[in-house]
């Protein structure tokens, strides 16, 4: 069984991406999985080259650190396959209707305002299907913000199978593994976001630890003075119980009853989050000061899913004639 997830490298990772998702991956991942930095994602909008560059190789080396390990997984940056991944997504862009595209939830969203709109944001589900569909996923793991993206690929390889031959797998959304929903510090009625202006209620993994105690120190709370797990009345002091549970593996309504006060609520969460973030920060401080060991790394990964890839990608364009 195969699954594949993408991670983008658009702002910074964020203590929410690490508890909901690098940690589930490192926790079960197999020798058919596929993890995958999805680098010409960031291209949609406006963006400075240098920035993707860095932060592209610093979530390779956060998804290693966090530990997934490349011998048994498939870890590759998206961009080392270009060829591979731009000659499918121009086959199924001859796929796709203009219609279809039209109706996707989050390109109206995310174009909304906006003076200009890339048609790059336009096309980029069939990108996100190319994805998928190159590496033969049966289950990709989705959120509700991509479900509607995921039924998009499933579409594609039915009608591209139905007209020029079997050769796509149709795959299939499954839920991702539980992991905890982390909510910005500052405004509790919001998840944590990397793309957030106000970044005080943010935690980052690459935060050192006093700057986390810090922004832990200050996150919202309410005027009821009592630690309990309320999400509806008290989503600020949830959302920390809720982190602590997380870092410790433990109940954070069980948590509730034991903590006396605000304070002691806020220094024991700040402590866990710092000692849960600490071996992936030190880790990918220490592969990024390392170019030629990462490099080895990303290097084989590309090759470990071209290998993987290339067959099918070469039945694609034989059987719609271009070789």
């Amino acid at each position: 069984m195969t699954q594949f997830s993408g991670i983008q490298p658009t702002g910074l990772t964020h203590l929410g991406n690490y508890l909901g998702a690098l940690r589930q991956w490192a926790a079960q991942h197999g020798p058919d999985d596929l993890f995958c930095v999805v680098d010409l994602h960031a291209m949609t909008i406006r963006h400075n080259p240098n920035v993707l560059r860095a932060r592209a190789r610093e979530q390779l080396a956060m998804l290693l650190a966090a530990g997934v390990n490349p011998d048994i997984a498939c870890v590759f940056t998206q961009s080392d396959l270009i060829e591979e991944h731009g000659a499918l997504t121009w086959v199924l862009e001859c796929v796709v209707s203009y219609g279809e595209l039209a109706r996707m939830t989050q390109f109206k969203e995310k174009a909304k305002g906006q003076d200009g709109v890339r048609a790059g944001l336009f096309t980029y589900p069939v990108l996100m299907a190319a994805d998928i569909l190159l590496h033969g996923a049966d289950e990709v793991p989705v959120g509700d913000d991509q479900r509607q993206h995921l039924e998009l690929a499933r579409t594609l390889a039915k009608r591209f199978n139905s007209t020029y031959g079997e050769v796509l797998t149709v795959p299939r959304a499954v839920t991702p593994r539980v992991g905890a929903r982390v909510a910005d510090l500052a405004a509790p009625e919001k998840k944590m976001s990397k793309s957030s202006g106000d970044q005080s209620g943010t935690v980052l993994v690459m935060d050192p630890p006093e700057l986390v105690r810090r922004k832990i120190t200050r996150a919202v709370t309410d005027q009821f003075g009592e630690v309990r797990h309320d999400p509806a009345n008290q989503p600020g002091v949830t959302n920390l119980l809720d982190i602590l549970g997380a870092c410790t593996d433990r109940d954070p309504r069980q948590l509730a009853g034991e903590i006396r006060g605000y304070a002691e609520l806020k220094e024991q969460t700040a402590e866990a989050v710092v000692e849960a973030l600490r071996p992936v920060r030190e880790g990918t401080t220490a592969l990024l000061a390392d170019p030629a060991e990462l490099d080895q790394i990303r290097a084989h990964g590309a090759e470990r899913a071209r290998a993987r890839c290339r067959h099918r990608l070469d039945a694609v364009l034989k059987v719609t004639g271009l070789r």
